[in-house]
């Protein structure tokens, strides 16, 4: 089915899915609806069923992914009709008492609590990610990676040992060493003449990693064998490891904060319910310890 045809017919293939969602969440937002009509105008009417601005909104975060690219004016009019069909089937459906079956009531009682879920642990996350969070963490983190070392380095990387012996004298001999990666190297990065840029110990493996750290900016390394074949080192430059400024990783760490904040309450949640399986055996309870023998009474 092509996107042309897809923003024609929004109901068919997703609209089947999210329906049981979108109704759960009409019904959590109603009470709020007549207090924000101002700020949440009208856009359409379906057989006298209003279709909000807020609705589209509702819409557009559960299609997500699914919504084809398209123009903002397009987008909407594919909204609007993606909710005139799901709000005719439904009523299509009430008509046929559907919503009356023991199926719907199980499928609407799980549409509700995951809905109530997710706000629940967007209201943890948002809680938890203040300014002074994000900060907080971003400043523990800058302190550890401050006290790092990081190397920037070339390298050669041949197949065998004799291979890389034989590079390592013609670079003594003055040979170039991005010329000679370029040529010799089957390392990917070899069109950029052999370069690894920055990296820290850890971002390597051991065997690399050990040799590049000892060595001083400028020098090169004897043969180094690891699990990718044999390496000829170089080192261009050490310096302590530099720290992103807090805006470049802002969204990373408030991603970090947000999911952490998320499973700590979802764990405490956990440690304070009674959660049953009734479908496994339950694991018997360990004997109790025999008692002590009574001391004999004295006479």
């Amino acid at each position: 089915m092509t996107l042309s045809l897809l923003s024609r017919r929004p109901l068919l293939g997703i609209a089947s899915r999210r329906l049981p969602a979108l109704a759960v969440a009409a019904v959590l937002l109603a009470p709020f609806a007549a207090s924000a009509q101002d700020a949440d105008p009208v856009v359409a009417r379906v057989n006298g069923t209003e279709i909000r601005a807020s609705d589209l909104a509702v819409a557009e975060e559960d299609i997500g992914q699914g919504l084809p690219a398209m123009t903002s004016d397009n987008k909407r009019d594919y909204l609007v009709t993606y909710l005139a069909d799901m709000i005719l089937a439904a009523q299509a459906a009430e008509a046929q008492k559907l919503g009356d079956s023991d199926d719907f009531k199980r499928r609407m009682a799980y549409a509700r609590n995951k809905i109530l879920m997710e706000m629940k642990l967007q209201t943890e996350g948002k809680n938890a990610a203040s300014d002074e969070a994000l900060r907080k963490v971003y400043d523990e983190a800058a302190k550890q990676m401050s006290a790092e070392k990081e190397v920037r380095a070339r390298h050669i990387l041949v197949e065998s040992e004799d291979e890389a012996k034989a590079i390592l004298a013609e670079l003594k001999k003055g040979g170039d060493f991005a010329e000679l990666a370029k040529q010799k190297s089957k390392d990917p990065g070899a069109a950029d003449g052999g370069d690894l840029g920055y990296f820290t110990k850890d971002q390597m493996v051991p065997e690399f990693a050990e040799i590049a750290f000892k060595l001083e900016p400028g020098k090169l390394s004897d043969p180094v064998k690891t699990q990718f074949g044999w390496h000829v080192i170089k080192v261009e430059d050490k310096r302590d490891r530099q720290v992103p400024e807090f805006d470049k990783v802002k969204d990373q760490i408030e991603n970090f904060v947000t999911r952490k904040a998320q499973a700590e309450a979802v764990a405490k949640l956990r440690e304070s319910a009674k959660i049953e399986r009734l479908d496994k055996p339950q694991t018997p309870a360990a004997p109790a310890a025999p008692a002590a023998p009574a001391e004999p009474k004295k006479n």
